[in-house]
């Protein structure tokens, strides 16, 4: 028996599962929950309330706020907490667009944005009559810096691009998109959904010139519900929702205070790790690619080489349903995802993967694997293996004309 078949005979018997799918979400990191605890118990204040219990729990959040804003480099006050990235996102565009209709209707984003830009844009423009331009991509999934330029007209309020895709990895040219928006002759705001990027890149708000940013902390090992959205301070941008005033009138509900420290000691976390880490991922993440590409006919990257987060992984195969290879890496015990968590139900091809040139049958074929922390260069080894064996398996009983092996 081989190394690899006798190592995968013991992952069998011992029912070993490997987590491959750390875009979709993260563990919770031990340190981070450590931090949260004692806001579920002995600091359960609400930061709201005058009395030491709530002043301690205000102060304390204070801190935490402060510690983001010096991450990305903004102020305290441009720091709202809100419960992830979708709520920070449609905070983002409609609070932009209700504040600033008397500019515009116009928002300009892209045709490989996550649900939580699409709806928001696709209700804007069916409920309020808002003109939407979705940028295509080339095959990198890279928007076109000169597309973009020849979309702004006078009516544009609003510029939306990701900084990271969710699904392929490419990072967008954000500086520049940024400084595309501030040299106009009126105020165009520019929004990143940096749900995927922040931790894992470094980011600069006021290098980059953004002007809004949305993350979830439970893409970097904090929380789930926990997400914040960084508003410039100058931005006029109205509330979408109403209450209590909390976070500066512009997001209303009692602040999640266990929540809030554990989104502060991630992302601290992953701020101070972030180089070794992005390194040695990328070293994992690079010898994945070329093995695949080199040991399984019939395989293609999605997405760029170059300007690709440092834990993700997107192919399409050949005759293969995505779906089926899934189901089968899972009865294994790798964790995977043919696309975005939020689409994983879809039978429509994902809109990423057609956006940069593929056919609906070879999106259908796609596998992300997107590596975590923890994750090591055996259990590559392994997964690597187990996919080798199920695509020739599938291929067998594929309709199609199947790739020799």
């Amino acid at each position: 028996m081989s190394w690899g078949k006798e190592i995968l005979s013991k992952m069998a018997q011992s029912k070993k599962r490997i987590y491959l799918d750390h875009a979709a979400t993260t563990p919770l990191d031990r340190e981070v929950l450590e931090a949260m605890n004692p806001y579920f118990s002995d600091k359960f204040g609400n930061a709201s309330s005058l009395h030491s219990f709530g002043r301690e729990a205000r102060k304390d959040m204070e801190e935490a706020r402060k510690k983001i804003s010096n991450i990305i480099n903004a102020r305290p006050n441009e720091i709202i907490f809100t419960s992830g990235g979708t709520e920070s996102n449609n905070l983002a565009i409609k609070g932009i667009a209700y504040a600033n209709k008397s500019k515009g209707n116009h928002i300009i984003t892209t045709k490989i944005e996550h649900h939580a830009i699409e709806e928001p844009c696709k209700w804007m423009e069916k409920e309020l009559g808002f003109k939407i331009t979705y940028l295509g991509v080339n095959k990198d999934g890279l928007i076109d810096l000169r597309e973009l330029e020849n979309a702004i007209n006078e009516k544009t309020i609003l510029v939306s691009v990701m900084f990271a895709n969710n699904e392929i990895g490419t990072i967008q040219p954000i500086e520049e998109i940024g400084k595309i928006c501030k040299k106009q002759k009126h105020k165009i705001y520019f929004h990143t959904d940096a749900v995927q990027g922040l931790g894992k890149e470094k980011i600069d708000v006021k290098k980059m010139n953004i002007d809004l940013l949305s993350a979830s902390g439970h893409k970097m090992y904090g929380p789930k519900g926990t997400g914040i959205l960084y508003i410039n301070q100058d931005a006029k941008i109205q509330g979408i929702q109403h209450g209590g005033g909390h976070e500066f009138h512009l997001r209303s509900g009692t602040e999640n205070v266990p929540g809030i420290i554990g989104f502060a000691k991630a992302l601290e976390l992953m701020d101070e790790n972030r180089e070794k880490e992005n390194k040695r991922l990328q070293e994992l993440r690079d010898y994945t690619i070329k093995r695949i590409l080199k040991e399984i006919p019939g395989s293609h990257l999605n997405g760029s080489m170059e300007k690709r987060l440092a834990n993700n992984i997107n192919f399409y195969f050949d005759d293969i349903e995505g779906e089926s290879l899934l189901i089968r890496l899972d009865e294994k015990g790798f964790a995977v995802s043919t696309g975005s968590a939020c689409s994983s139900k879809s039978l429509e091809p994902s809109p990423v993967l057609t956006a940069i040139g593929l056919k609906p049958e070879q999106a259908h074929g796609s596998l992300r694997v997107t590596l975590g922390k923890d994750n090591t260069k055996e259990e590559i080894e392994l997964f690597i293996e187990e996919l080798k064996k199920i695509i020739q398996s599938l291929r067998k009983i594929s309709p199609f004309k199947h790739s020799k092996f």
